[in-house]
């Protein structure tokens, strides 16, 4: 196959794929800081196309490897215009044995975010 049929097989090929992630909440940054031993806030951004109380992100969470919800932070309104948008949540517990967590992002319509972000805890 050559010409302009090749070419739409392959846009499509590479296209298709990245739909299932059209609706998704992301999470695109997230930071942390240490409050006290053992005692963090994180800082995290989320990019969702929110379009009103039956469609949005409304809350992310912070994980250990095993799974473990370590800490959530709960988003009670949609931010349609506010986008990406960053909230924080203090006063969450990281064991001793915990070098990095998993911060994944949810939404009202398609649940958990297949994409989730690392972030080392130092």
């Amino acid at each position: 196959m050559t010409g302009k049929p090749a070419f739409l097989l392959l846009a499509f090929c590479l296209l298709v794929p990245l739909s299932a992630f059209a609706d998704e909440a992301t999470v695109t940054k997230a930071t942390v800081v240490a409050e006290s031993p053992g005692i963090y806030t994180f800082h995290v951004t989320l990019r969702h196309a929110d379009s009103g109380w039956d469609h949005y992100a409304d809350k992310w969470q912070v994980g250990d490897a095993a799974g473990t919800v370590l800490g959530e932070r709960i988003l009670a309104h949609p931010h349609i215009d506010e986008q990406p948008f960053t909230r924080s949540q203090s006063g969450i517990a990281i064991p001793d044995d915990v070098s990095a967590v998993t911060i994944r992002a949810h939404d009202t319509v398609h649940g958990w975010s297949t994409r989730t972000l690392e972030l080392p805890i130092k």
